[in-house]
């Protein structure tokens, strides 16, 4: 299995989902909104143990490093306070 943790000067987040998951195109659609750093997409569906770990669960936006875990569902806001990016703005959603 790959080694996913990062030192704390390269934060990097992941976010665990499924190919076809409605829920995870919200959280992807929050994320922007929120301006959220890189994060890398992790597909569980052909990952057994991450299918264990968060098959009932996804999406859920992880930080290896601080070994801490944000589930589904959260807001833009809830998001970049759980990041420590509360004193930032957020960005509007774009309207079509």
């Amino acid at each position: 299995m790959i080694d996913r943790r990062q030192t704390a000067n390269e934060m990097r987040l992941m976010l665990y989902q499924r190919d076809d998951c409605h829920l995870c195109d919200l959280a992807l659609a929050e994320l922007a909104q929120a301006s959220i750093p890189d994060f890398e997409s992790v597909f569980i569906d052909e990952e057994p143990e991450l299918e264990q770990r968060y098959g009932a669960r996804v999406p859920v936006l992880v930080d290896p490093v601080n070994e801490r875990e944000l589930e589904w569902p959260f807001t833009a806001v809830v998001a970049r306070e759980w990041l420590g990016l509360n004193g930032q703005p957020v960005r509007e959603p774009a309207t079509d």
